[in-house]
């Protein structure tokens, strides 16, 4: 199956730059590892994860579209805000998800996908998630030959990204983005 039709589609009733907020009893993530089309149906298949959308978050321009951030105009990346039900899956399991199906030491760069929106990015919502992210990312690095270039910092304002773009894999039926290679483990 290509990613989950059931899950939801308005994490945190995104819009373009308002305040998000989570239905209640559920948090929200954001995570960047490349082509938001794959990582967002990679998500929507974990367990737990009640809604997803794809956008542009990390950078300083107001209300980007796809055409400026591919021309490395806004400094914003590739984002998936992924709202989920901690009674059904955790933080930690999303951060597993998010270290498991990327390169996290390929810089600004997934598979054959290039440039600063395709960097590695855990955008954060409280000093409880960044410690976490933190804190996993150190683990992983204790695995890994090459260095981690994942950016952790605070989640900023994330900028739906245009329709079209939207559960793309679902929408297409087939899996758009391949999974990038793997990291260097330590033998």
């Amino acid at each position: 199956m290509i990613g989950n039709p059931s899950v939801g589609k308005r994490p945190g009733h995104v819009g373009h730059g308002t305040p998000l907020a989570a239905a209640a009893g559920n948090e929200l993530a954001i995570f960047s590892q490349g082509c938001f089309w794959g990582v967002e149906e990679r998500f929507r298949r974990v367990p737990g994860v009640v809604a997803t959308a794809v956008g542009y978050t990390g950078g300083k321009e107001r209300d980007p579209s796809y055409e400026a951030v591919s021309a490395h105009l806004t400094g914003h990346a590739e984002s998936v805000l992924v709202e989920f039900d901690p009674r059904k899956v955790t933080y930690a399991n999303l951060l597993e998800a998010f270290w498991e199906t990327h390169d996290p030491t390929s810089g600004d760069r997934q598979g054959p996908d290039r440039g600063h929106q395709y960097r590695s990015a855990i955008f954060t919502f409280g000093p409880e998630q960044q410690a976490a992210a933190l804190a996993s990312r150190d683990a992983q690095q204790a695995r890994l030959m090459d260095r981690i270039t994942t950016e952790i910092a605070p989640a900023g304002p994330f900028w739906l990204a245009e329709d079209y773009h939207q559960q793309w894999d679902e929408k297409h039926g087939s899996r758009s983005c391949p999974l990038p290679h793997r990291p260097r483990a330590k033998s």
